[in-house]
């Protein structure tokens, strides 16, 4: 009969290997609010910026970096990004990874990459996002958003609108459509990150994520 140590020897090296699978991989999620960080900070060092009343007094934000605006004759869009809404104490939710896909019909050609924001109006337009439901146009139409340091740079815009859109192409804004385009939220990008275990509406009711990733994208948010 083998002694005990070499029969548990095996069942150690499966437990561990189980228990090292299961470990979430969040080095894409990881990555991706880096780059939505990144691109907040290059969005307030431009001359004519997103406005800081706009970000002080509408809910919600979703940041797409590197959105592929793709087009011949017949456009696409695909791009993983986050999302983000106020809490009752005016502090930003956690990150919850989401999809913006659409397309559009036009005579259009190239390929373009483009970082994205768009600012809601109201929080509860992204809360109630679960299974790709929503689209942008259909659900709630985005204007181009007003530029300036302040709101005051910029007379002719109320702030009315339920969703201002925001897009640079080289360091410089570019028009960009996305009525039409479907948000959704990406499963598999909050389970990776947080765990199996969360929903996308649990991760927007709380800020407990204590990671230098989501700190850093709360700091440049809270700096534009």
């Amino acid at each position: 009969m083998k002694p005990l140590k070499f029969i548990l020897r095996p069942l150690l090296f499966s437990f561990l290997f189980i228990l090292v699978s299961a470990t979430p991989d969040d080095s894409k999620q990881t990555e991706k609010i880096h780059d939505a960080a990144d691109v907040l900070k290059d969005f307030s060092k431009m001359k004519e910026s997103i406005p800081h009343n706009l970000i002080a007094e509408y809910e919600g934000i979703i940041i797409v970096p590197h959105l592929i605006n793709a087009g011949f004759v017949v456009g696409g869009k695909r791009g993983k990004g986050i999302a983000m809404v106020k809490l009752d104490d005016g502090k930003w939710s956690d990150p919850v990874f989401v999809t913006l896909t659409g397309g559009s019909f036009g005579l259009q050609i190239g390929v373009q990459s483009v970082d994205l924001v768009l600012v809601f109006r109201h929080k509860g337009a992204l809360t109630k996002v679960k299974n790709g439901d929503f689209t942008i146009g259909g659900d709630v139409s985005a204007a181009a958003g007003p530029v300036g340091r302040s709101t005051s740079a910029n007379t002719d815009y109320k702030l009315e609108a339920e969703v201002y859109s925001y897009s640079r192409s080289r360091g410089l804004f570019a028009g960009i459509s996305i009525n039409g385009s479907n948000l959704g939220i990406d499963k598999k990008g909050n389970a990776a990150y947080y765990g199996s275990s969360i929903s996308s509406s649990d991760i927007f009711e709380t800020a407990k994520s204590n990671t230098e990733a989501v700190g850093l994208l709360k700091e440049a948010l809270g700096a534009m």
